[in-house]
């Protein structure tokens, strides 16, 4: 029986995590299928990533105020019914408020389903549990793209949401009769309108800079400039807010402990780093090496395996978790500079091998990262902490894609304007080409190839360079965190 529970907590959380990545394959084919621009059909990941933001950092307050199994319950269930409503959209418009709605009810369920698996499981195994969660959580953004390129190839569009529906009602409806004597009783506390619409502000403008900053030229555009103003001044607002409400509808207040700061940190630097790596490597692999999503996938998916062999043997380790954390974001570091002197020569392994390696490392960072953030909260804390620390993780990975796919298609192009003034000066490569017969105009598009592949390559490189520092600094930060002193209890959350 515990198992299935675990089964079932692990689920919610990999569906969520899921459909961050799963539909980003897919955009071109919901477009087209929607009559919608290429540019309109990127809402439907911004506008998930939206609604998600929102509930995730309000966890707590609805733990408390409704009992965690209970919104759990709930959340799962409307994941499913809005994603059925997500399949079965006829226009554009509808399909992003559907993923609006997706995301509002999927936020809930990443934080609630760690914090209800230490519930379950007993207190000799919360490592065990904290580990199960993990891996859903790292192997999910890896799986989405593999599993979104074969659904839009083989079946419809339609299938990338239609496929978390019976997951999540199913196991929704099943969680509620094995898990509702783990219920809590609510506490009836106030809501803060205010500090609702405080974070409904800045958040929404944060993710609109982030999702559209590329595409309007980032402060180029006086858009961005005022969607920028608006998420700081709001930031400031509800920071100042949330400080002095009684009943704060997030209580940043857990942030008073140094181990959740130092963890939460780490696991935000390696995470968006990690997420950086995880969104550059496929686009390299679609955009210069001739792979498609699902062969680019494929390639990827070599991280999350080899990273489910570790996670068990990390769970049940009993050494300092600070030193699990640093030789784990340390071994990633090391990997990522291996991968800065990658060629456009390579073959499928030799991309591969590295991905595989560094898998081993991941949940060295991951799991101990959540022991130590959550054992340095009290117990009433630990709803809050976690949707505070996931919150922190998703805006993280989605800061991570805006910048490193803005930094690789600007050094994209600056590396090909100095390319062009350095390859071929002697006009020999196009002499050859054109003296076995290839007529001038193609031996000229055939330089030009190769110059864009080989500026690819390069910047390709000089990105997982500063990658690389980011797993560098990461690992540092950790030993701020104190030695941990106390274990997570398995009752812990909402109390």
């Amino acid at each position: 029986m515990l198992f299935v529970a675990a089964l079932m907590l692990a689920a919610a959380n990999f569906i969520a995590v899921l459909n961050m990545t799963i539909a980003n394959v897919a955009v071109p084919n919901i477009a087209g299928a929607l009559g919608a621009a290429a540019s309109q059909g990127t809402w439907v990941i911004t506008s998930f990533a939206v609604g998600e933001a929102i509930t995730v950092p309000l966890t707590g307050w609805f733990a408390a105020r409704f009992g965690a199994v209970r919104v759990f319950v709930v959340s799962m269930v409307l994941f499913g019914i809005f994603s059925i409503l997500c399949g079965l959209s006829t226009s554009i418009g509808m399909l992003v408020v559907m993923r609006v709605f997706q995301g509002l009810s999927g936020g809930p369920l990443m934080p609630l389903s760690q914090t209800l698996m230490l519930r379950i499981f007993p207190k000799d195994k919360a490592g065990t549990a904290i580990g199960i969660w993990s891996m859903t959580t790292l192997i999910a953004p890896v799986v989405g793209p593999i599993l979104g390129g074969w659904l839009v190839d083989d079946f419809t569009w339609n299938w990338v949401f239609l496929i978390n529906a019976p997951i999540a009602i199913g196991f929704g409806l099943g969680a509620w009769k094995m898990l509702k004597h783990y219920q809590d009783a609510p506490v009836r506390n106030p809501f803060d309108k205010v500090g609702l619409v405080l974070l409904l502000v800045w958040v929404v403008a944060l993710q609109l800079v982030l999702d559209e900053g590329k595409n309007l030229d980032w402060f180029a555009s006086s858009q961005i400039v005022a969607l920028t103003v608006i998420a700081v001044v709001g930031f400031a607002a509800f920071l100042i807010w949330e400080l002095h409400e009684k009943h704060p509808v997030v209580d940043l207040r857990v942030f008073r402990h140094r181990g959740f700061n130092a963890s939460v940190i780490t696991v935000s630097v390696a995470y968006a780093a990690f997420f950086g790596v995880s969104v550059l490597t496929p686009l390299w692999l679609q955009s210069f090496m001739g792979y498609t999503a699902t062969d680019a996938g494929l390639a990827t998916a070599w991280t999350g395996v080899t990273a489910l062999f570790v996670a068990p043997i990390v769970a049940n380790s009993k050494r300092d978790p600070r030193a699990l954390v640093f030789f784990g974001v340390l071994w990633m570091a090391l990997v990522t500079l291996w991968r800065t002197v990658a060629n456009s020569d390579m073959a499928f392994w030799d991309i591969a091998i590295p991905l595989a390696v560094m898998g081993f490392a991941l949940p060295f960072f991951f799991i101990p990262t959540s022991g130590i953030a959550l054992g340095s909260v009290e117990e009433r804390e630990m709803d809050s902490a976690a949707g505070l620390m996931n919150f922190l993780r998703t805006l993280s990975g989605a800061f991570a894609t805006s910048v490193v796919t803005t930094v690789w298609a600007n050094q994209t192009t600056r590396n090909h304007a100095e390319l062009v003034g350095l390859a071929d000066r002697d006009g020999s490569v196009t002499q050859m080409l054109t003296q076995s017969g290839t007529p001038p105009e193609v031996a000229t598009q055939v330089v030009d190839y190769l110059i864009v592949s080989q500026s690819g390559m390069l910047s390709t490189n000089q990105v997982m360079t500063g990658i690389a520092v980011m797993f560098f600094i990461a690992a540092a930060i950790i030993w701020i965190a104190p030695k941990p002193t106390r274990t997570i209890e398995p009752g812990a959350g909402g109390h």
